[in-house]
């Protein structure tokens, strides 16, 4: 019998999926479709609504959505980084404009430029361009 450890079970990218709970779905459908200038589409087929973030490669990328749900206390939750086309400060721009909140400076390392921001609900989010 052949012995096997978890990393042979585990997909290329070992995240593949963000769930990222609302208070309002309609407001942070349009914050993070503002925000990363892509729709976020709707689904309604399952026990609870939710909408997906776009994704040019759905089978290869790594995605997620936004659900009706209990965020953390403000800045308290998980991080996950949304790519947004250059330059950064035009999202952070629009981040300001929509509700939310840009809360560090921008950062720089070797793969590119990103920022820290907060949702109107709290959430944590990092912009990367």
């Amino acid at each position: 019998m052949e012995n096997h450890v978890m990393s042979d079970f585990l997909p290329l990218n070992a995240v593949v999926w963000a769930e990222v709970p609302v208070t309002d779905m309609d407001r942070s459908r349009k914050f993070y479709a503002a925000v990363v200038e892509n729709e976020l589409r709707l689904e309604e087929d399952g026990p609870n609504p939710f909408a997906v973030f776009a994704s040019s490669d759905p089978k290869n990328a790594i995605a997620g959505h936004i659900y009706p749900g209990k965020p953390a206390p403000a800045g308290t939750g998980p991080t996950i980084h949304l790519a947004v086309s250059a330059p950064l400060e035009d999202a952070m721009q629009r981040v300001a404009e929509n509700g939310g909140e840009v809360v560090s400076p921008i950062i720089t390392i070797p793969a590119g430029r990103f920022v820290y921001c907060l949702d109107p609900d709290g959430n944590s989010f990092g912009l990367f361009a």
